[in-house]
């Protein structure tokens, strides 16, 4: 059985057949303002993220520049540590000879390790240059 006109239920207040409804181009008219709303609180809520994440970013600088003092305090006492501690079996020059011969040879596998993902690194950037 085909549905009448009497069958259908009664157009909505906001559709274009409805009278005095909004028209297709006036429907679009309303759709650029909700847009340009829209774009206008999604600016201010970034700009309010920004905000927080500068103000933030200030006390996590301080934060880790006091670690890194610490941190490199700690290493000092370690290394006077060590001196001290191997002053009486090899000496205080013998003492002082091994733990700088040993800061020195740590510092060697370092930098042979950065030399090493230097070389990765570029062997990467000039095979995807050559590919480009």
């Amino acid at each position: 059985m085909q549905p009448t006109s009497q069958d259908l239920p009664p157009p909505a207040s906001g559709d274009a057949g409805a009278a005095g409804g909004l028209s297709f181009a006036g429907d679009l008219r309303q759709l650029a303002d909700e847009a340009k709303v829209l774009a206008q609180a999604e600016i201010a809520f970034q700009k309010s993220r920004a905000a927080y994440a500068g103000s933030e970013t200030k006390g996590i600088a301080a934060l880790l520049v006091v670690a890194a003092v610490l941190v490199f305090f700690a290493v000092v006492a370690l290394v006077t540590g060590s001196v001290i501690a191997l002053g009486p079996v090899l000496g205080l020059w013998g003492a002082m000879a091994a733990v700088t011969l040993g800061l020195l040879l740590i510092a060697g596998l370092c930098a042979l390790g950065a030399r090493a993902k230097l070389k990765r690194m570029m062997a990467v950037i000039s095979d995807e240059k050559s590919r480009g």
